[in-house]
């Protein structure tokens, strides 16, 4: 564990405990303290009561953490912390562990001497999983006993009782989600398994497990890292060709306060930032990622010059620096200042100037130490601003060849009468044949059709001023609206709703990756605020007399079948199998595919940049051994794609 692991207190009882309100509201606006009640908010039950843990390790009283779904999606949290206080809390008259568990603020996380540094809901995490659970369990290992104690959607069923005896500290928590609460409360085991081997790199020397115990599903991975964030960055950058081999590491501390950062550049085009508070991860942001990025142009211009690397009237800009730049920024502090409940940004002034100071001071050092890893960085920047003002030109002279500055819209393009983009939806139809049929099919009211030919660009091998001149996504920039990379603006979006159509065989997926890559790359906030859709065309459509019905997988065909034969075993039933979107006429193509009534819709999300960022890299990018041996690991789940 970094600096931050001083013990903070000998001891850890009720007197650290406070009350600040209680806890009527959780169940009756979940999304206030979790984000939502979809799988982000169910898994982020978990991480609650993992981050408790994680604030034991930062004190430096746990080491190992594991966390296991049990059979029937029940999840069990095991730490060797100090365990719960179990002692009277003094203002309430009720035992420390029924008070973390059924008052809202109530924990040792607000200036009583209970933590130094906590990254925990603010003291809100244990009840309002409990709130929203249909039962959940604790036993806390403590003073050689085993205390255990029962609660049900936030209220107590068990009272705390000593049930055995222990030689050894910590807490278990066990609980099932509420289904009253949640859409579905069936866990995905990966989700979880990223997000523990995130928290082990950022706290080098802890050991979390993640174990899946239910039938056919079984699981175990053991994560424990002693570089840190030295080995996050080479695990991110572990499928690119990194330009220089040692990972720049660089630590400082101010008062209470403490910052990282690792960083390596690689060969490609594209930025992985990725900043933590406390061990939160922070994706919209904040003053110590401002605090970074301002030191690192900053540095990089002041190095350039002084070795003649860079002509006194030649300036870097922040993108260009951190071009193909895999970095991890993890600051801990005593009070951190969150934008938003589930803790988006990161607000406290101090962490800019701090990550300023330490980067400031520890780069200028290792390039001064390293000439040779600083020319080819100075170099690739060089090269990417090179890169940046082709990009204009292009985008220039390809506006004043189409006339598009105008607002001429593509030929490919078959608006919508709607105006509102909120109302508004846009096709991206693979191939003539089908967009025929989805413009004779549409509700041209609020559909608008736009038409792909051939494969597309691959934009992981590609920079901006190559993506200008493409006669194939140029159209598609125009017709969105909002422009690329730096230049996007959501705000001039033209639609809400971009959906990808293509065929349920190997070619539609590869053209629905080619687009998702573009979307990941240039076009990100599409993704991140759900505008993005897959299309789902059915596979068979079944007749039985004047009776028809489509099907969307081979158990849903077998099901129908079935169905349409209950009242006579022998009855024909013809089923045919869609070749393609262009073999529907308008008339199907709208009942199975675009009446908002009767569709089947995919949103894409982004639930974990950083394992998009590697699956798009390996299937895309230049390295040909990574995505053989993805191709090899995952063919076996492939012989239903190509229909």
């Amino acid at each position: 564990m970094a600096e931050l692991n001083e013990k903070v207190t000998q001891e850890y009882d009720a007197s650290k405990i406070q009350v600040l309100e209680g806890l009527e509201a959780v169940r009756m606006r979940p999304g206030m303290y979790i984000g939502s009640t979809s799988a982000s908010g169910l898994h982020h039950l978990v991480y609650e009561i993992v981050d408790n843990a994680i604030d034991e390790a930062l004190a430096g009283y746990c080491d190992h953490i594991q966390v296991v779904i049990e059979p029937g999606d029940v999840i069990k949290v095991t730490d060797n912390g100090r365990g719960i206080p179990v002692d009277i809390q003094e203002q309430t008259g009720k035992p420390a562990l029924e008070v973390v568990y059924t008052v809202l603020h109530a924990g040792g996380k607000f200036g009583a001497g209970g933590y130094k540094v906590s990254g925990g809901l603010h003291g809100v995490g244990a009840s309002v999983v409990n709130a929203l659970s249909d039962w959940l369990e604790v036993d806390v290992h403590k003073n050689g006993q085993i205390y255990h104690m029962a609660f049900s959607r936030g209220e107590k069923t068990e009272d705390m009782r000593v049930i055995g005896k222990t030689d050894h500290t910590g807490t278990v928590v066990r609980f099932h989600p509420d289904p009253e609460m949640f859409d579905d409360t069936v866990y995905d085991y990966e989700t979880l398994h990223v997000r523990m081997r995130e928290q082990a790199f950022l706290n080098a020397g802890l050991r979390i497990s993640t174990k899946d115990e239910r039938p056919g599903k079984e699981a175990f991975d053991e994560m424990y890292y002693e570089g840190g964030i030295r080995e996050f960055v080479t695990f991110i950058n572990r499928n690119k060709a990194p330009i220089h081999d040692q990972v720049i590491y660089m630590q400082g501390d101010r008062s209470d306060s403490t910052a990282e950062v690792a960083l390596q550049w690689n060969d490609g085009y594209n930025e992985a930032l990725v900043s933590f508070a406390n061990n939160i991860h922070t994706p919209e942001g904040g003053m110590h990622e401002t605090g970074f990025k301002t030191a690192l142009t900053r540095i990089l211009n002041a190095y350039g010059h002084k070795a003649k690397l860079l002509k006194d009237d030649e300036t870097l800009s922040g993108d260009d620096v951190r071009e193909g730049l895999t970095a991890i920024i993890s600051v801990k502090l005593t009070n951190p200042q969150f934008e938003g409940q589930t803790k988006a940004k990161l607000g406290n002034s101090e962490m800019r100037t701090l990550v300023d100071s330490v980067v400031s001071d520890k780069l200028e050092q290792f390039l001064e130490e390293n000439p040779a890893v600083g020319k080819a960085v100075v170099d690739k920047a060089m090269t990417a601003s090179r890169a940046r003002e082709a990009a204009r030109k292009a985008r220039e002279s390809v506006r004043r060849k189409t006339g598009l500055e105008s607002g001429q819209m593509p030929d490919k393009l078959q608006d919508c009468n709607e105006r509102d983009p909120a109302l508004c939806e846009i096709y991206i139809v693979e191939g003539d044949s089908a967009a025929g049929s989805a413009i004779q099919g549409r509700d041209s009211r609020f559909q608008a059709i736009l038409s792909m030919w051939g494969k597309m660009l691959n934009v992981e091998k590609a920079r901006a001023d190559k993506i200008y001149g493409n006669d194939k996504l140029y159209p598609m920039i125009v017709a969105l609206g909002a422009g690329i990379g730096q230049e996007f603006n959501i705000d001039k979006l033209r639609y809400h709703k971009i959906i990808i159509m293509a065929d349920a065989d190997v070619d539609g997926a590869h053209i629905r990756t080619l687009l998702l890559t573009f979307f990941f790359r240039y076009m990100r906030p599409l993704i991140e605020n759900g505008y993005v859709y897959s299309a789902v065309p059915p596979l068979y459509k079944l007749t039985r007399g004047k009776t028809q019905r489509v099907a969307y997988s081979d158990e849903e065909r077998d099901a129908i079948s079935a169905e349409m034969r209950a009242d006579n075993p022998n009855a024909k039933i013809d089923i045919n199998r869609f070749k393609g979107l262009g073999e529907m006429d308008s008339h199907e193509l709208w009942e199975t595919t675009m009446d908002p009534e009767t569709r089947t819709l995919r949103r894409i999300t982004l639930e974990d940049a950083v394992a998009a960022d590697q699956i798009f890299t390996v299937l895309m990018g230049e390295e040909v051994e990574p995505r053989k041996q993805w191709i090899e690991e995952n063919a076996r789940y492939a012989v239903n794609l190509d229909y």
